[in-house]
């Protein structure tokens, strides 16, 4: 299954809706986005996974590079709506100790 992914601005706050699957195929194709996330220096970037059907390791370093860059200027992430493998991943890998869940 192919990756969507959208975003949205509402003030300070901007998210990030990821559906489909997070791979090592489609991970790529977040890059930009998250480039201009960070170029723009986001506040607080709320990334929405509630569309996310599976994740591998290469789908959560693109989270954890977005998370470590957005740190770097003050910025906030944290993650919405994961659900079955998705957040079985992120348990495993305890993550949920570094995203807000």
């Amino acid at each position: 299954m192919p990756i969507d992914f959208s975003r949205s601005d509402q003030g300070d706050v901007s998210t990030l809706r990821i559906a489909g699957t997070l791979d090592v195929n489609t991970a790529p194709e977040l890059g930009p986005m998250i480039d201009k996330l960070v170029e723009e220096r986001r506040v607080r970037v709320v990334v929405d996974l509630s569309g996310l059907d599976l994740i591998d390791s290469s789908g959560v370093a693109a989270l954890v590079a977005l998370y470590k860059r957005s740190r770097v200027h003050g910025g906030q992430v944290s993650v919405q709506g994961a659900r079955d493998q998705p957040l079985a991943i992120f348990k495993l890998l305890r993550m949920d100790k570094v995203f807000t869940i």
